[in-house]
């Protein structure tokens, strides 16, 4: 699957798998282009676009959100704070990213390091493996919450 980044190309998959490209979806699309480098709660992107279409419901971003991760536009992660947190999806990517979860403020950053492939390959090997995906977090404190503590 080919990296799904522009808004136009992800309204063509909308309608690839029958979906409407609504406006809700239209501007919950957007938030996300404008936030790529997030990982956004549905109640955060509620937050993020009932400014600009005040008329849409927190039922409409779950529905909307788990369209998009359904047909793989987005990922949706769980980091152990009781809500799903949703990012672009990198199925393209043959390198993977992790993340780091501050347990104080809740910021989730990314990181990437190549030392788990090499791992990967010898789990592969030596137990006749094949692995097709890993999910690597780190749970501590960010540089900010670590120093108010």
């Amino acid at each position: 699957m080919e990296e799904i980044k522009t808004f136009e190309n992800i309204c063509n998959l909308l309608r690839n798998h029958s979906y409407k490209v609504t406006p809700q979806r239209q501007t919950i699309l957007q938030t996300f282009l404008e936030h790529v480098d997030r990982h956004l709660s549905a109640e955060e992107v509620y937050m993020l676009v009932k400014h600009q279409n005040p008329e849409i419901g927190l039922a409409t971003v779950y529905r909307s959100l788990d369209i998009l991760a359904e047909i793989g536009v987005l990922l949706k992660n769980d980091f152990g704070d009781g809500r799903s947190r949703y990012e672009f999806s990198r199925k393209d990517e043959h390198h993977h990213h992790h993340h780091l979860i501050c347990l104080r403020c809740g910021d989730v950053s990314e990181f990437d390091d190549d030392w788990l492939e090499s791992l990967e390959t010898v789990i592969t090997k030596r137990n006749h493996f094949k692995i097709v995906d890993h999910d690597l977090k780190f749970y501590g404190y960010c540089h900010k919450c670590e120093e108010a503590l």
